[in-house]
Parts: structure tokens; sequence; C-alpha cells
């Protein structure tokens, strides 16, 4: 099996990829470590409640999150430019949306971690689709 050549947008979206289908590995095995990971921290004095689905809730943004992961792998493989494009302004979105989160105190610190994550991929992928059209154009 011959490994797919990546354009360097390419690299971005499939680093990506493998971080949210390792990630959502993760969350789907051990959910409490996800959480911890992001800054939501349970003291453990008491047993969560019988109607609390913060577990059951992280497993399915987990499962999003790993098959997210092979979808964005396959556009990697695939030098799938245009849907790199379409992530960009939605990766910039979620940036937004999840600092707006965390200065609005919804939700802990840590979690900016995962915003600048997304805002970052999103910069460096807009900067290698620029950088392959200048290429491409010359």
């Amino acid at each position: 099996m011959t490994m797919p050549r990546l354009s360097p947008a390419g690299w971005t979206i499939a680093a990506f990829g493998l971080a949210a289908l390792l990630l959502g590995a993760v969350g789907l095995i051990s959910p409490a470590t996800l959480l911890a990971s992001m800054g939501f921290t349970h003291d453990g004095t008491a047993a969560r409640a019988a109607d609390d689905y913060t577990l059951v809730f992280v497993r399915t943004s987990a499962m999003a999150s790993f098959n997210m992961g092979v979808y964005y792998l396959l556009a990697a493989a695939k030098d799938w430019t245009a849907f790199f494009a379409f992530t960009v302004a939605f990766r910039l979105v979620t940036f937004t949306v999840f600092t707006a989160l965390v200065l609005t105190d919804a939700a802990p610190a840590g979690f900016f971690a995962v915003a600048a994550w997304e805002g970052a991929g999103a910069l460096a992928t807009l900067v290698a689709l620029r950088a392959g059209r200048r290429t491409r154009a010359l």
C-alpha cells in the first residue's frame, strides 16, 4: 500500500483528522479523561445522579469526533481542496463560539485550548491553500 502524497493543505487536514479520530477514541473509551483534558473536572465527592447524562453526551460527541476524523483523513488522502476550503470558515466559527463560551464563563479556561486548536488549524489550512494556489499559478 502506498501512502498518498499530501499537499501542504492536505497535511493540515490530516493532522486535524488524526487528532479528531484519536480524541474521539479517548472520549468513547474514557469520557471522564476527555472531560478532564479540557478542564471540566468532577470533584469525585458524590456519585453522578441517575439523570446525569454528561458521560453519555460526551460519548456521543466523541463518536461524532471519531467519524469526523475519518472524513478528514479521507479528504486529505484525496486532496479534496474544496472540502479543505469549506472547513476553514466553519472551524473559525467553532473557534469563535468556543472562545465565547470561555469568556462568558460557560466553559472553563482549559476549554480555550480546543478553541485555539480549531482557530490555528483553520488559519494553517487557509495559508496552505493560498500558498498552493500561488504555486499552481506560477
